[in-house]
């Protein structure tokens, strides 16, 4: 059996919508976030990937575990399931793309569903989000 796809993820929520990232070279949005490397805790992760995606980081005092998602890995080419450990936290500065991500934008949950390619991982934190009143 292969591994899961281990993840870390920052859930950014402002005026009822969630933050979603777009790598350069990719069609979907994802959560702000990514893989946990080798000896890396979650946590650890979260803070590298918001740095190295958004450019700013995440105050350490305001992150809380919001949820572990576990679904199948959107475009992951071995067919993988996603393991993403999903935080919610406050950051340093406002976030910003950096030179790996070609666009951020803020989506409620029906804009969301909405697109062409809607990853299941992000689907299912903003459905959790959407339970709890904290996004449309």
């Amino acid at each position: 059996m292969t591994e899961p796809l281990r993840t870390a993820a920052l859930a950014l929520v402002r005026d009822g919508r969630m933050l979603q990232a777009r790598s350069v070279g990719k069609r979907a949005f994802y959560m702000v976030g990514g893989k946990i490397d080798p000896g890396e805790t979650p946590l650890e992760a979260l803070h590298r990937e918001v740095r190295e995606e958004l450019g700013v980081d995440v105050v350490e005092s305001s992150v809380h575990l919001l949820c572990v998602v576990e679904c199948p890995a959107f475009g992951d080419p071995l067919g993988r399931d996603l393991h993403m450990t999903c935080f919610s936290a406050g950051l340093t500065g406002e976030p910003r793309a950096t030179s790996e991500i070609a666009d951020l934008r803020w989506f409620t949950v029906a804009e969301y569903a909405a697109m062409p390619d809607v990853a299941p991982g992000s689907m299912r934190v903003f459905r959790h989000l959407q339970a709890q009143g904290l996004v449309i």
